[in-house]
């Protein structure tokens, strides 16, 4: 954004860069096309599940935070391959600590939903 920019017309650039990161996500991580998906199948399955309507916030949230997370370990990774592609240890533990967030969301969805379907 261009400094200086206020109002109406940040909101409308940021949303504008907002849709270029979810294209980019969608064209180029596979993981967050997968995660898209099952979002979309999981949330409608939901509306079937004999739940109520803060249990199904609950599982349908956890599953838009997978989707968060992978969105930013994806930015964490274009940075790190922007800087070069040897291999550095900062680099490898910035990659691994962002694939252990998205692993960690997804342990939150399967004890979101075990506990609500099944306690």
């Amino acid at each position: 954004m261009k400094p200086g920019e206020t109002g109406l017309k940040r909101v409308f650039d940021a949303t504008i860069y907002s849709i270029q990161g979810l294209k980019a996500a969608w064209k180029y991580e596979e993981a967050f096309r997968m995660e898209i998906v099952l979002l979309a199948l999981l949330t409608t399955l939901t509306f079937f599940l004999p739940v109520t309507k803060f249990e199904q916030l609950a599982m349908i949230a956890s599953l838009f935070m997978v989707v968060i997370v992978e969105l930013l370990n994806s930015a964490v990774e274009a940075v790190v391959d922007r800087i070069g592609s040897d291999y550095h240890e900062l680099s490898g533990r910035a990659k691994d600590i962002g694939s252990a967030a998205v692993f960690v969301s997804m342990i939150f969805v399967g004890i979101t939903w075990f506990v609500v379907l099944f306690v």
